[in-house]
């Protein structure tokens, strides 16, 4: 098992000379270890190029339904494109970083590197639902949560696209708005995985969404989340901050790029997995531990 490791091989997988791997919570493989925000941002847009991708390559904001392929079953995610016109209301729409969370979730579990049939999970932000679907396909025992007026669509969607019959998992729908005192339901206990996609858009978003987190993790909790590079001022403050009470870290590119192929094309994408670091890290016991993260580039086929 490699903890910690500076250069080299780890697991028959080679890494850039500078880079840190470490493996902590759930996640199956060790991962890069991002100390620097500054650093981290500059080879984000140094390497990835965010500002040559398309934003919302894989979605259709203006359609009513978006269709989509998952775990072997093909799903219908309704939206409501007339919900945008209203300020602050973003998750009436599918956005690329859900596609990406769910492929991902699904790519992971199938090679190993996450389980989650049996798991707890809560998702932060689930907007139309589309990843707390294919968490439930793949087994997980999964609370979807966003802000109260979108709780109607995201029911909608779930009763559409998870029937006893195709689920290995559960799916339920609860109200969360991120900074209040959580409901029982949510802590106990406390889940093994959170998940959440496009949840850093706003400095004010950051401090109750770390609030949240930090309410609603243990040591076996693993966080994974995604979302696209739009502002790095958001970026650097929400990084700065995560670092204080958690370790982060990110996946090396080449895993990306084994999973997003033929229509889509992934560089990098954000993610934590929270759990008890390795001792060859010296942080703070009364730290949670956070572990990956890399702030999504992608794009879309030209």
């Amino acid at each position: 098992m490699c903890d910690m490791v500076d250069s080299g091989v780890c697991d028959g997988e080679e890494v850039e000379s500078l880079e840190t791997l470490i493996r902590i919570g759930s996640y199956g493989k060790p991962v890069r270890l991002v100390r620097d925000s500054d650093e981290e941002i500059l080879l984000l847009w140094a390497i990835q190029q965010p500002t040559l991708s398309k934003q919302n390559a894989f979605v259709r904001q203006s359609s009513l339904k978006l269709e989509l392929e998952a775990c072997g079953h093909r799903l219908t995610i309704s939206q409501s494109p007339s919900s945008m016109s209203t300020p602050g209301v973003t998750g009436a729409v599918m956005w690329d970083s859900g596609v990406i969370l769910g492929k991902f979730l699904e790519h992971a579990v199938d090679s190993g590197r996450l389980v989650l049939k049996g798991k707890k999970v809560v998702e932060l932000g689930a907007g139309c639902g589309l990843v707390g679907c294919v968490a439930a396909l793949l087994g997980a025992e999964i609370i979807l949560t966003d802000l109260p007026d979108r709780l109607r669509l995201l029911k909608k969607n779930i009763e559409t696209n998870l029937i006893e019959s195709n689920m290995r998992g559960s799916a339920t729908v609860r109200e969360l708005i991120w900074g209040d005192d959580l409901d029982s339901e949510l802590t106990d206990p406390l889940p093994d995985y959170v998940l959440g996609s496009d949840v850093i858009y706003s400095e004010g978003a950051v401090t109750e969404l770390l609030a949240t987190l930090q309410k609603l993790c243990g040591i076996q909790t693993t966080i994974i989340l995604a979302g696209e590079l739009r502002n790095d001022v958001v970026l650097e403050y929400f990084l700065d901050a995560a670092m204080k009470e958690f370790i982060v870290g990110t996946e090396n590119n080449h895993f990306w790029n084994g999973f997003m192929e033929g229509d889509f094309y992934c560089s990098g994408i954000c993610r934590f997995v929270k759990g008890e670091p390795s001792q060859s890290i010296q942080r703070s016991p009364s730290k949670h531990t956070l572990l990956p993260f890399l702030y999504l580039p992608f794009c879309g086929r030209t």
